[in-house]
């Protein structure tokens, strides 16, 4: 039985949800990054770091996807 809801959903559903996912690891990221600033705790500036580059990212492909779901229902 598959249990992945995701295939449930059209790619413009994914894309906003990456999207508002993205952009909360990216804020939460730019917390835990500033958090280590301000304790001098190196390890935890450079996972905070990634976080946010990481948020970017996903934050990214969801609007990809959205766009490409987009131009894939104008060209139906």
């Amino acid at each position: 039985m598959d249990t992945d809801k995701s295939t449930d959903k059209d790619l413009g559903t994914q894309g906003a949800e990456h999207t508002v996912k993205g952009k909360a690891r990216q804020a939460s990221g730019t917390v835990q990054k500033k958090v280590g600033q301000l304790t001098g705790d190196k390890s935890m500036e450079a996972k905070g770091k990634a976080r946010e580059v990481g948020g970017k990212v996903q934050s990214k492909a969801g609007k990809v996807e959205r766009k490409v779901d987009t131009k894939l229902k104008e060209d139906v």
